[in-house]
């Protein structure tokens, strides 16, 4: 497991330590469910580029769409 030391405004450090203890974890676990999240987002977003670039963007279109509904 690697260590990441991240420079944060202090008013913003704060607020993730209050957003962590609201929901019952550690400041640490909060931020690799940020980092997941994010890295989730983009793997999708990657996955439907690929996707899009064989088919048709209409019916991707059409999917997006579906999602909305």
């Amino acid at each position: 497991m690697a260590t990441l030391t991240v420079r944060l405004p202090d008013d913003k450090h704060r607020r993730l330590k209050i957003l962590a203890r609201q929901r019952g974890i550690s400041l640490n676990r909060l931020m690799d469910e940020l980092a997941t999240t994010a890295l989730t987002e983009q793997d999708t977003f990657l996955r439907f580029q690929v996707r899009a670039a064989r088919g048709s963007v209409q019916e991707g279109l059409r999917l997006l769409d579906k999602l909305d509904s």
